[in-house]
């Protein structure tokens, strides 16, 4: 084939697996325009309008409107200046898309009524600083004139969440969940009352100085008995609960005995409240943290040894 060869709109038409209409409504708006015409005036393409027509073609299945279309085959406008802006379209298509299913997929879990069901829509669809003062109202209401001990700033800082700029579906779910526990006053309380018995317990510590508290001693010796099957109310749990109150009669500066078992009970009770563990849980997926490991068992335990010592 030579550039002179011309093609009836039907020879193109199956060249290309187009339809005759379509060519023609291609030509029409000045996308693919005739080579010219027979002596009947019927219309007749040249060979590049295959190659056109299939760069229409790719371009329509990328989401490009007609007009853009136009403007590229004219070459009015560069392709890499088109793909670069429809990819930055599409790149906020997606992540809308992705905020969209998240909730859907919160709201097919968990079955909420009409009110949460709007509540959960607003926390995904908040903006970066939005999400910001929510975090820090609910971290102030915790650490709130406590965070002077160098000890509460760095866990203040690892327990804030930062919800990516283009987060994956599982890290909205979890944003979702995890900004409607922030949110719960009864939940606030309680990372409250733990802050405050972790700094009674600092009390006497040097400033800046900073120690395991009362769930990290009980995970270090109460794990073991744990792992090996000792029942707490048990008597060879005695050397287990004898080991973890002398740490933490250590720890706190305080005599062991009744009353020091009843105040870790009361810690250990405190930490064990499951909205705890699932906002780290949650915390660990909205940052993109390996998964946290679940201290339930070993709170459970511990805390059914210190029940069953302490009456």
């Amino acid at each position: 084939m030579d550039g002179d060869t011309r093609y009836p709109i039907g020879e193109l038409a199956r060249r290309t697996g187009l339809t005759v209409k379509t060519i023609r409504f291609y030509a029409d708006r000045g996308i693919v325009p005739p080579a010219g015409r027979s002596p009947a005036g019927h219309r007749r393409y040249g060979v590049d309008a295959v190659a056109r027509l299939d760069l229409v073609r790719t371009l329509r299945d990328l989401g490009l409107d007609l007009p853009t279309i136009g403007r590229v085959v004219r070459r009015e406008v560069s392709l890499a200046e088109v793909a670069s802006a429809h990819a930055d379209a599409l790149a906020v298509q997606i992540r809308l898309l992705r905020l969209r299913r998240a909730v859907l997929a919160a709201v097919a879990r968990s079955e909420p009524d009409l009110e949460e069901m709007e509540l959960m829509h607003r926390l995904a669809t908040l903006t970066k600083d939005e999400r910001r003062r929510l975090v820090d109202e609910f971290l102030d209401a915790v650490f709130g004139g406590l965070d002077a001990d160098p000890a509460f700033v760095g866990l203040r800082r690892s327990m804030t969440p930062e919800l990516p700029d283009d987060p994956e579906g599982d890290q909205v779910e979890a944003w979702i969940e995890l900004a409607g526990l922030a949110q719960d006053p009864d939940f606030r309380a309680r990372m409250r009352q733990v802050a405050e018995q972790y700094a009674a317990d600092r009390a006497h510590d040097p400033a800046g100085v900073v120690r395991p508290d009362a769930v990290a001693v009980v995970r270090a010796e109460a794990g073991p008995a744990l792992a090996a099957g000792v029942d707490p109310a048990s008597p060879p749990a005695d050397a287990v609960v004898a080991a973890i109150t002398a740490r933490y009669a250590a720890l706190c500066g305080r005599p062991d005995g009744r009353v020091l078992r009843r105040r870790l009970l009361a810690r250990l009770e405190a930490a064990a409240d499951p909205r705890r563990e699932a906002y780290l849980r949650l915390l660990s997926v909205v940052n993109g943290w390996p998964a946290t490991e679940s201290l339930a068992p070993v709170l459970d335990w511990s805390v059914r040894a210190l029940r069953a010592r302490t009456g």
